[in-house]
This record gives C-alpha cells, sequence and structure tokens, in this order.
C-alpha cells in the first residue's frame, strides 16, 4: 500500500482482503486481513467495517461525445465566424470612395480625414522601419538567470502547472543539499510551514486530500432525497444523519443501548442490573453470541477468504487475535510502555463506570482483564515472524482441527455462525489455520482460566471489555470522550474531531460504495481513468525490461515473472456497478437503517457484513470485487487475485492531475503504481504465481539470490532511526522492497515516455529552476511531506508494515543510481552511497 498514517489506530477493512491505508486505516491484503477483518479486533476505538462490493459491470462510463471538449470545439465555429457581407451594387462602385461619406463630408471634415490618414501612414512607416532594425527575436535576460539547455524542457503555464508550481516552491527548502538528505530538501518548507494541527497526532499531504474529500462527501450526502429507504443513497443519508444526532437521540439514550446488549449476553457482574439470573459459566455460548449474533471480537480471529492454494474459492481461515491494544510490545514491555498500560486502564474503568459500575470493583476487575491480555500477548507471534506465506498456510478438516484446539466445539461454533445463511457446516470440512501454535497454546490459558469462579469472572470481563470496548464508541459524548484518555497516551494527541467529519467517515467506511457513487459523480473525470491505464502500461513495461538487468535471476524465473507481471489485473477508479442505481441498490437492500437510531444501525450492519462474508463460502471468488471505497486515498494490491487497484480519492492533486507535467505524474501516480506493481515480487508477493496461488515458480538458487538481496534492503532500513529508535527492517520489509522497485520502475517509464519520438515536448513548472528528470524525483518526495508526533512515530515505527515518511524517500533514493546522476550527488555521498542495495 501507499498509505500514511492516519488519524486513527485502525480503520476498517474489506472481507474480500484489501482495504484502507496503513498503520491505520491499515491496507487489507492477504497477509494482514484477520487482524482487521470482522471488527479491527486490535484496535482499541473502532471496529471493522467490511465493506460490500460486486462485480463490475461492462458499461461504458464516460462518452466523448458529450464532452466539455468536443461543446466548446464546436462552439468556436460560431463565436469567429465573420457576418454575411453585404451584396454589392453598381451604386457603390460608382461612388468610388462614398463609403466615407466623402462627398456629404464639409470642408473641415475633408482636411482632418487627411492628416489622419497622414498620420497612419506615418505610423505604419515608423513601425516598419524599426521592426526592420531591431535586434535578436528574444528579449534579454538578467545575468543571475541561466536560460534551461536546449534539450531541456518548455515551461507549462495552465492554471493547474502554476498551482501545482507554488505548491512545490513553498514545500522546498533550498538551503538543504539535495545529496545530503532529500527529504529535507523536498519537504523542509512544508515541515516549517505545517505544525501539526490542534488534536491530530499526524499531518502530512495525504490529511488535506482526505480533509477535502471529506467536504465533498458531505457536500453530496446532504443533497441526497431520503423519501425513498430502500435507495442505497438514502440509506447513505439517513445513516449519517442519525450519526450527526441533531435531535440528540444519542445523548438521551446514554448508556442504555450497551446495557442492552449486556443483558443479552447473559449480564456484566459489575454491572448488577444486567444480571438477570446467575448464570453457569460458558464460554462456548459467550463466544457464538459475541462473535457469531454481533459480529465482534474476542480471543482469535476467522473470516471467509480466498483460499492461498486456490483462489478461484473461499475457505474458512483461522487466526491469531484478541489484544486490543496496538501491539503485543504494548503489554509486554511493561517499563517501556507503562504510560500506554496506565491509560489503557483508566480508559476501561471510565467506560465501565460509565455503563454503572462501581469504579473501585471496575478498576480492579479490569486490571484483571490486562494481564489476561497480557498471557494472550505472550502466545501471539510478531508479525514480523509471520512474513513467510507457505509457513502460515496450515490445512486442516474441523474435526483434525478439534483434536489441535480442544477448548471449543468447533463443529458448534461454525454451525452456529452459518445457521445465519442456512448453512450447514460438517466436521469434515476444509479450515485453514495461520497460527496453529498460538491456538495450541490458548487451549492452556484457557483451560488455567476456566478452574476457579474468580478466573471465569476475568474471562466473562474481558468478553464483555470486547463488547463495551467496540460499541461504546455509538453511544453518548461522554463515552467518545474516554477514548481520548488512550489516545493522548498512544499518539501523543486526544484525536479532536469535528462530528460531521467523525460522521463522513463512519458512514464511508459502513456504506461506501453508495457514498462512492455520489463522490464519483462530484469530482471524477473520465480522463484520470484512461490516462492511468496507459500510465500502468508503460510502468508494467519498463518493470518488466528491468528484468534482463538482474543477473540474479535465471532465465526460468525471469520469463515466470515476466508473465506474472503481464498478468496484473489493474482497476482504476471505482467499480462500474455504482453508477447503475438498481445495481448498486441491491447491494444493500439487506441492510436496513432507521432514522434516529445510530446504535441499532451499527448492530444492523455488523450482522449484514457477516451475512455477507458467510455467503461467500460456496460462492467463486469474483476477481472483480473492489476492497476500497472509491474516495479512500490509498492503492492495494492482491496476491490471491494478482490485482492492483487505484481508488477515484488518490487519482487527484497532488498524486495526478491531467493538465500537469508528466514528469509530475509519474513522479507521485507513478511511483505508486510501481509500488503496488512491485509487491506482486517482494518476498511475500513473489510466492503467488500469475494466477493468485500459493505456489514454488521459483528455482532454489533463485529464491536464494532474492532472499540475499532481500537482507540488504533489511539491514539498510534498519540501521536507520528516529529518535534513538531503529526502524524495523524486517517488519517493513515487503513495502521496502515495493518503495525502491516503484521509484525505479516509474522513472524509467517516465524516462520512455519523455524519449519518445511522439513526445513533443517535456514540460516543467514555471518558477522553477530544475528540469523535468529532476521534478519527478521532487514531485515523489514531496507526495511524503508530513509531521508526526513523538508518540505517533514510536507506534509507527513499533506496528506498521510500512516505514517512516522520511526514510520511504531517503531509502529508495539513496539506492538509485540515476538519481545522483540527475542531483550530480558526488559518490560517498549520504544519498549517493558507494554500497546501494537492489532487488527489481
Amino acid at each position: 500500500m501507499a498509505s500514511v498514517p492516519p488519524e486513527t489506530p485502525a480503520q476498517s477493512a474489506t472481507p474480500d482482503g484489501t482495504p484502507t491505508p496503513s498503520p491505520d486505516p491499515e491496507a487489507v491484503t492477504k497477509f494482514n486481513f484477520l487482524k482487521q477483518v470482522r471488527s479491527a479486533r486490535n484496535n482499541p476505538f473502532v471496529k471493522a467495517r467490511p465493506s460490500l462490493t460486486r462485480e463490475s459491470s461492462t458499461a461504458e462510463l464516460f462518452s466523448r461525445e458529450n464532452s466539455s471538449t468536443d461543446f466548446f470545439q464546436n462552439s468556436r465555429l460560431n463565436l469567429f465566424e465573420t457576418a454575411p457581407k453585404p451584396e454589392a451594387t453598381n451604386q457603390s462602385y460608382a461612388k468610388g470612395v462614398s463609403f466615407i461619406g466623402w462627398h456629404q463630408r464639409t470642408k473641415l471634415e475633408r482636411v482632418l480625414l487627411i492628416l489622419i490618414a497622414a498620420l497612419l501612414l506615418a505610423v505604419l512607416l515608423t513601425t516598419s522601419l524599426l521592426l526592420a532594425m531591431r535586434g535578436p527575436s528574444y528579449l534579454p535576460v538578467p545575468p543571475c538567470y541561466q536560460p534551461e539547455p536546449k534539450e531541456a524542457s518548455s515551461v507549462c503555464l495552465s492554471s493547474s502547472c502554476i498551482y501545482t508550481a507554488s505548491e512545490v516552491i513553498r514545500a522546498l527548502d533550498e538551503t538543504q543539499d539535495p545529496c545530503n538528505d532529500f527529504y529535507e530538501f523536498a519537504c523542509g518548507g512544508w515541515i516549517r510551514n505545517n505544525p501539526i494541527p490542534e488534536g491530530k497526532s499526524t499531518w502530512g499531504i495525504f490529511s488535506n486530500i482526505e480533509l477535502q474529500n471529506q467536504l465533498t462527501i458531505r457536500y453530496a450526502l446532504e443533497k441526497v432525497n431520503t423519501t425513498d429507504n430502500t435507495d442505497a443513497e438514502a440509506k447513505a443519508r439517513i445513516y449519517y444523519d442519525a450519526c450527526i444526532d441533531t435531535n440528540e437521540t444519542i445523548e438521551k439514550l446514554g448508556e442504555k443501548p450497551l446495557v442492552n446488549i449486556i443483558k443479552k449476553l447473559g449480564g456484566w457482574h459489575i454491572l448488577p442490573s444486567t444480571m438477570i439470573k446467575q448464570p453457569k459459566f460458558d464460554l462456548q455460548k459467550l463466544l457464538q453470541d459475541v462473535q457469531n449474533s454481533y459480529n465482534l471480537g474476542g480471543l482469535f480471529n476467522w473470516a471467509v477468504t480466498e483460499d492461498d492454494r486456490n483462489s478461484s474459492k473461499h475457505v474458512i481461515v483461522l487466526d491469531q487475535g484478541g489484544l486490543n491494544l496496538p501491539t503485543r510490545d504494548n503489554y509486554l514491555n511493561k517499563t517501556a510502555h507503562k504510560k500506554v498500560l496506565d491509560a489503557y486502564l483508566d480508559y476501561m474503568t471510565r467506560v465501565c463506570v460509565l455503563l454503572g459500575a462501581n469504579k473501585t470493583e471496575a478498576r480492579s476487575q479490569m486490571s484483571k482483564v490486562i494481564q489476561f491480555e497480557t498471557e494472550l500477548a505472550n502466545i501471539t507471534t510478531p508479525s514480523e515472524e509471520r512474513r513467510d506465506e507457505e509457513g502460515l498456510y496450515n490445512p486442516y478438516t474441523i474435526r483434525q482441527w478439534q483434536k489441535e484446539a480442544p477448548f471449543l466445539n468447533w463443529t458448534m461454533f461454525f454451525n452456529d455462525a452459518f445457521k445465519l445463511v442456512n448453512r450447514t457446516i460438517p466436521d469434515t470440512e476444509r479450515i485453514v489455520v495461520y497460527a496453529p501454535e498460538y491456538f495450541r497454546n490458548l487451549t492452556k490459558v484457557i483451560r488455567r482460566y476456566s478452574k476457579t469462579e474468580d478466573d471465569q469472572k476475568t474471562l466473562t470481563s474481558y468478553m464483555m471489555w470486547q463488547v463495551s470496548r467496540s460499541l461504546s464508541t455509538y453511544l453518548s459524548k461522554s463515552f467518545r470522550d474516554a477514548t481520548k484518555i488512550l489516545r493522548k497516551a498512544l499518539f501523543g494527541s486526544e484525536g479532536t474531531e469535528e462530528s460531521w467529519r467523525y460522521c463522513v467517515t463512519d458512514t464511508n467506511n459502513a456504506i461506501g460504495f453508495a457514498v462512492g457513487a455520489m463522490f464519483v459523480r462530484e469530482v471524477f473525470h473520465g480522463e484520470a481513468k484512461t490516462q492511468g491505464e496507459i500510465m500502468i502500461d508503460n510502468i508494467r513495461n519498463a518493470f518488466k525490461r528491468n528484468l534482463k538487468n538482474l543477473d540474479w535471476m535465471d532465465s526460468e524465473t525471469r520469463e515466470a515473472a515476466e508473465t506474472k507481471a503481464d498478468a496484473i489485473t489493474d482497476m482504476i477508479g471505482f467499480p462500474d456497478y455504482i453508477l447503475h442505481k438498481d445495481e448498486l441498490n441491491k447491494q444493500y437492500e439487506e441492510l436496513q437503517v432507521k432514522p434516529n437510531e445510530y446504535f441499532d444501525n451499527n448492530i444492523a450492519f455488523n450482522v449484514f457484513s457477516l451475512k455477507n462474508d458467510l455467503k461467500k463460502l460456496d460462492q467463486p471468488v469474483n476477481k472483480t470485487k473492489w476492497g476500497m471505497t472509491p474516495s479512500t486515498v490509498n492503492a492495494y494490491y492482491t496476491p490471491t487475485k494478482n490485482q492492483i487497484v487505484f481508488p477515484a480519492g488518490i487519482l487527484q492533486l497532488p498524486f495526478y492531475d491531467g493538465d500537469n507535467p508528466k514528469c509530475v505524474n509519474y513522479g507521485a501516480m507513478g511511483v505508486v503504481m510501481g509500488h503496488e506493481l512491485t509487491h506482486a515480487f517482494d518476498d511475500q508477493g513473489r510466492e503467488y504465481d500469475r494466477f493468485g496461488n500459493l505456489n514454488k515458480w521459483w528455482n532454489n538458487a533463485t529464491i536464494a539470490r532474492f532472499k540475499k538481496r532481500a537482507e540488504c534492503i533489511q539491514k539498510q532500513y534498519s540501521d536507520y532511526s528516529v529518535d534513538g529508535q531503529h526502524l524495523n527492517g524486517k517488519q517493513t520489509l515487503g513495502e521496502n522492497i515495493a518503495d525502491n522497485g516503484g521509484l525505479k520502475a516509474s522513472f524509467h517509464a517516465y524516462l520512455d515516455y519523455s524519449s519518445s519520438k511522439d513526445t513533443a515536448v517535456n514540460l516543467t513548472l514555471p518558477g522553477l529552476k530544475y528540469n523535468h528528470r529532476q521534478l519527478f524525483f521532487i514531485s515523489f518526495a514531496q507526495v511524503w511531506c508530513s509531521a508526526m508526533t513523538k508518540e505517533s512515530t514510536k507506534m509507527q515505527i513499533e506496528k506498521d508494515d510500512h516505514t517512516v515518511a522520511k526514510y520511504r524517500v531517503i531509502g529508495p533514493i539513496s539506492n538509485l543510481k540515476e538519481f545522483s546522476d540527475e542531483f550530480h550527488c558526488p559518490i560517498g555521498s549520504k544519498m549517493n552511497p558507494k554500497h546501494k542495495c537492489e532487488v527489481w
């Protein structure tokens, strides 16, 4: 993903394995979907939002017949055509100069006319003489300005180019040496002029686009008519209005909606009013009710997704899960994370008190829950140790699995879930487990916590906390304010934002393709789709051509890699069906949303998402299904589909503008495209063949040489540090390989374009002294101009698969010889080290 950390610790995910930014909203790919699908369970604030999508139609959405360009071309015929001349008459010829009424003029008028004619003749003669005697055809320029050499680019003076140039100039810090720190050179001005706004923990180019998109969506939502409650866009408006809560229904209800859910789940002993009768401890029933009735989390994650070994089919997948803080290290490194653990306990206690619990009792019980979660953290495998796809794939029948993890009756558990879609799950059903050792250890933990009544209460409190944590964000303001306690500790900011912005984001997460239809109609231009296709093809060709230069690849693997690159499909902008009302409505026909029922609308959405997830089990995989909503400012690659996707939200400035020079578009959007394409060949993506199946298609010698080069990248990034904390080169390896390969592929694609005989001129931006190739690199770097609090930086280093912004620029730049050639960086300078790492 080409993503930048947003304000919340995690965002929604789609059931199909591909969604929104990183770390948060982190893109859900095959590699991380289970930690977000079905309630983003590691996120202490927001549950997951699996987005319902559908196969795109083949309807042509943009026709040039009625384009504005054609309209103005036609109008020019009338605008500039001269009026018909009157027919000549014999009388006019006879009078000669009578067209000026000579014979009707007085003597004085005739004299004045002769003088005017003489003056005009004198002016004409003087002008002709001056033109004949003038010097060179160009205007002299001050000696401090050096005109571009003849080979260099012409200047683009369109309004878009002038705007882009002003933004580039404001972001630059030309007091910095680009060969010493290209990030500071490209972004120093931006960082100086853009302090992190109050209430935010991160701020960057992405943030500005997202804020603008939120405005666009709000404007579109507020125009929607809600009289037809079967209309998908009307449902989005109703959901949004319920969130805005103009009549204060949410505030009046207070804690009641969540307390009622807790009652239905059997009650919680710290809330005596919810205990109808003293229930017998039954973890099986509690887990089934929480996970299968409300689509919430606890202890582990599971979903229906593509089978890695047969990506045309779906399969049930189980994985580790159940932690509520972002990383296992938050629990295990108690000294470094004392502030976070203290804030977490305060946050938990505050929510319980708001629900009606005694503060002392609540604090004591929540301390035990944290200790239980710490035990889960102890048996959880770190993300950097889960990068071997072959090692993660462990198939079982449910009967076999029952022997491995007997703390649950798994046949009963899955049948309880699938009754929602009238599907029976036999014990011969095949499942895939990504973390079998976690479940074996979890069985031991559960047995230990099932022996005494106090420990059983701790297990119950853990599950009730899962419910309360997930659903309290849909209650009154006092509950939402409680999250600020933990946000401040985790991210260095309380994360305050205007309520309408929160509601726009939440509506987009819930009913994102209906919102996407509105967004696309407001802002998306068809030429971006066409030009995007051309750019992708050019970048793909450059990537394939470079394969011949890689001496570590054997010819057979190289040929297979070319075939896989050709097989990568792309989707740009949005799925076509969203602009067809009937098709869009069909996607959401089973989702019921009601005015002024925000909490219940969220419960309905959870069940709706679960139902659609379960339905997939007997359906073939839809390879054209979108995993990101159209307004998302991001992109993704899905290995099981061998597909790259670029939503409409990212196809706008500063990433792309049809009027901007190609060097700017290739430097920003082109690198994003190259990044996603390279993911097909990173340390995880390379394990999947052109059909999207987990399959060993490289020979052992080539794999060994690849790993050696990947180790170079890993070490390079592990040597980088921020505020004394080293980056995790192993955790970020896939993204770093994609960053390096994407920059190289896009630059060479741009060179191919700029040297093509069809390219008349390579444009640059006004007011800048850099040639078009240098502007390519500046454009690339400025996409990552951003600022973060120390806490957010620490969180990203510990949790995210993406490197911090500065090193997403410096890392790839310092490995690319072509950059140093363009900026004349001497060998041995920081941006041109003698030893470079190269994979693709």
